[in-house]
């Protein structure tokens, strides 16, 4: 499915949080969940710094719906990252049984950028979501959104 303004409006702001996490210290990763009506009911960014790998927005947003909402209005919202989900946070939302994932650039383009750098690929495998969740309805990316996402990439990893 093509992006809308509403979408490309929604993967603005999660690149914004990744922003905000970077001047923070922490990974580029923004992600927001937003209600079948239109509605964002929470958003999130990465908080690696801490010291905790896992603390990913995208398992935030799962974590989340599996505590304030049932599972018909998880499986109509959708999650919009700035970032495809990693295979951990691709099975935390089919786990909680979300819907629709947007996506403002894909694993497979971190992945090349982290080759471009020369630096150490990720303790993870780069799966995209359908390798973790066949079935899974993800669209993106979104071109216009790639260059700042990947000068955050470098930004982040220049420490």
């Amino acid at each position: 499915m093509a992006l809308d303004e509403r979408d490309l409006a929604h993967l603005t702001r999660c690149v914004d949080l990744a922003e905000e996490a970077v001047d923070a210290g922490d990974e580029p990763f923004g992600s927001l969940l937003v209600s079948a009506a239109g509605e964002v009911l929470v958003e999130d960014r990465n908080r690696v710094g801490g010291g905790d790998g896992t603390a990913h927005p995208e398992l935030t947003l799962a974590r989340w719906a599996g505590a304030h909402l049932p599972p018909g209005e998880r499986a109509g919202a959708t999650a919009y990252t700035s970032g495809e989900h990693c295979p951990m946070c691709a099975a935390a939302h089919g786990w909680a049984g979300l819907g629709r994932i947007v996506v403002a650039t894909t694993t497979e383009q971190l992945a090349a950028w982290q080759r471009e750098r020369g630096g150490p690929p990720s303790p993870v495998a780069a799966l995209p979501v359908s390798a973790v969740l066949p079935g899974a309805v993800v669209d993106g990316p979104a071109p216009q959104l790639a260059d700042r996402v990947r000068s955050l990439h470098l930004r982040s990893w220049r420490g």
